[in-house]
């Protein structure tokens, strides 16, 4: 396996992108070396998305990034997502981006919620259970999910781990790698310009044609959140035909030996004219129902008065 050609490289200042490939949302800003997603303040959100659908079947994407404040010790937050999704553009609670998407998220929460509830109500978690933020996560969404931003996505979690990312003084990189149905999360962020691995995923289905993006929000604490390139790669995978066989292309996401619930259409109103025929209906059928059973009481009643006689 080995990188093949970018497929798109998004890396601002430095005269290596194509800004015609991109767009920006909120208040995402544009300076000179990076993108700005959001600022070291209160209540904002930002985007940005690459407008060209990716319908490469093995991919790596690098991202350079870099989250700093003037916030202390857990008083900053919220993180930022990267999304290789079906709908761009689609602002909402999930670190800037809509709730209920489809496709895949990598989240780098830097703000721990659950954790907080769990103080103010004197509660602690078991060792073995606790998470140590900043966390990056995984969640693979049909549509059918919700995240759940008070307990930081645990119950949607596919895996996850401890990144150290905030106010460094080097360069952090997040490497997402999709190769044979294997998800795999890799990190750069001890300055040593070594890839740790963060978590793996077997039997993770992606379509193709979706978009790549990535979002950030703010809340009441806040962070700058930066964005210094995006790097996507083709991946060159030899595969056996029962491999072929196996890695057709799917039309929704999923995941292997992980029910999410089907989509349900919802249900249509009813119109005035379908509820008038069915309760003139149902009207005609008790009517009818009634009618019936006189009918049968009279001939028992008959038939009874005859055995006397």
């Amino acid at each position: 396996m080995g990188p093949g050609c970018c497929s798109f490289f998004f890396c601002w200042g430095v005269g290596t992108g194509s800004s015609s490939l991109w767009n920006l949302m909120g208040n995402a800003m544009v300076m000179t070396q990076y993108i700005r997603l959001t600022p070291d303040m209160q209540s904002k959100q930002g985007a940005l998305w690459n407008r060209v659908p990716c319908f490469l079947r093995d991919w790596e994407l690098q991202v350079h990034f870099k989250i700093h404040g003037q916030g202390k010790k857990n008083l900053h937050g919220d993180g930022l997502a990267i999304w290789y999704t079906k709908d761009r553009m689609q602002p909402g609670p999930v670190f800037g981006n809509m709730d209920k998407f489809v496709g895949l998220g990598v989240f780098v929460d830097t703000y721990p919620n659950e954790e907080k509830q769990q103080e103010a109500q004197k509660r602690r978690y078991s060792p073995g259970v606790q998470r140590v933020f900043p966390y990056i996560s995984v969640m693979v969404n049909n549509g059918s999910l919700s995240y759940d931003h008070e307990r930081d996505g645990r119950p949607t979690e596919l895996g996850g781990c401890t990144a150290i990312v905030r106010n460094l003084h080097y360069d952090t990189f997040l490497v997402i790698r999709y190769v044979k149905r294997h998800l795999t999360i890799m990190m750069d962020i001890d300055g040593k310009h070594e890839w740790r691995d963060c978590l793996e995923v077997p039997g993770v289905r992606l379509p193709r044609g979706y978009y790549f993006g990535t979002s950030s929000i703010t809340g009441d604490l806040s962070d700058n959140h930066d964005v210094i390139s995006l790097k996507l790669f083709e991946l060159t995978v030899e595969r056996t035909p029962e491999e072929e066989k196996l890695h057709r292309d799917v039309f929704m996401p999923s995941v292997d030996n992980m029910k999410l619930p089907e989509m349900t259409a919802p249900l249509q109103p009813l119109s005035g004219l379908a509820l008038f025929l069915i309760v003139f209906f149902s009207l005609v059928f008790s009517v009818f129902a009634i009618v019936i059973g006189i009918i049968l009481y009279n001939k028992w009643q008959e038939q009874s008065r005859k055995r006397f006689y």
